[in-house]
């Protein structure tokens, strides 16, 4: 099915923007506030918004009012965002990619309410397969439980409503007016929150002192970064016209088990930027972490 092509497309592209993401908050970021990064993303958005205005009529398709919302959907897009990222900086991202199995809960909720979506039993349990696959990648059986990390879960579940909100406005407009003309307005309002995080003094400074020191490698790795996380998110958004909220989003939550993947790819060719571990039971818990998800998708695609 060519929806289920553009729902992998952002679970596998997110995956390498979250090593590029920990790659980044730990090389330049580190003391400096990782809000900052958000403009990289604001300043792609804008660069794209005149190709889409010349492919889609996008001031006459939609009202004020309608405008307003789908802006604001930008506005949650940047803001789960945000959440992501101060997490991102005080932990690992194999950590915290297992918070976004948050998302795809709160999608079939608000698809349930908002869009009236229902799911059969057998889409149900698949999509609670790939939830647990992508959970039990992310288990820990070698270490000690620790103590509850409060902020990370709060950060994260913060991050998993606005996005799954977000996604829910996106979905209303991009179905009923045109996928295109829905993303232009979108990226206004994301164009908007960094506008106005542009406007404050401490992140203005932050961002010419750290362009002003590395700005040939921020523009070129974060650059690159947000292009790769532009084709995820289109990718992930041009799916849900095509398939249910939850679904899109429970494939969505298999970052996790990317993110793990290519961590170990990065382990055997770049020892000296990651090390994942590579014993045995480590590989058969990703083993069969990547079935539970490849059953769920049979089950979800049928």
């Amino acid at each position: 099915m060519s929806w289920l092509l553009f729902a992998f497309s952002g679970p596998v592209l997110w995956a390498i923007s979250t090593h590029l993401d920990k790659y980044l908050v730990e090389r330049y970021f580190k003391e400096n506030d990782v809000a900052v990064l958000l403009l990289f993303t604001a300043f792609i958005g804008v660069l794209v918004l005149p190709f889409i205005a010349l492919h889609a009529p996008v001031v006459a398709r939609l009202d004020a009012g309608s405008i307003a919302l789908v802006m604001f959907s930008g506005v949650l897009y940047m803001g789960g965002l945000l959440f992501y990222l101060r997490a991102l900086q005080s932990e690992e991202a194999s950590v915290v990619a297992p918070f976004f199995q948050a998302a795809p809960l709160f999608g079939y909720v608000l698809a349930y309410l908002v869009l009236g979506e229902t799911l059969s039993t057998r889409q149900m349990i698949g999509g609670a397969l790939i939830v647990v696959g992508t959970l039990v990648v992310s288990l820990r059986f070698d270490r000690a439980i620790g103590v509850f990390k409060l902020r990370l879960a709060t950060l994260m579940l913060a991050c998993g409503l606005a996005m799954a909100m977000s996604g829910t406005i996106f979905k209303i407009f991009a179905i009923k007016v045109e996928f295109w003309v829905t993303t232009f307005w979108l990226f206004v309002g994301e164009a908007i929150f960094g506008a106005v995080m542009l406007a404050v003094g401490s992140y203005r400074r932050q961002l010419t002192a750290v362009l002003r020191a590395n700005m040939v490698a921020l523009l070129a790795i974060g650059g690159s970064n947000e292009l790769i996380n532009l084709g995820g998110t289109l990718g992930s958004r041009f799916a849900l016209t095509l398939a249910p909220l939850s679904i899109v989003q429970a494939i969505g939550s298999t970052t996790t088990l990317f993110v793990f993947v290519f961590g170990i790819v990065l382990s055997l060719l770049f020892p000296q930027l990651l090390r994942e571990t590579l014993s045995f039971g480590e590989l058969a818990q990703k083993g069969a972490a990547a079935l539970l998800v490849a059953v769920g998708v049979a089950l979800v695609t049928r």
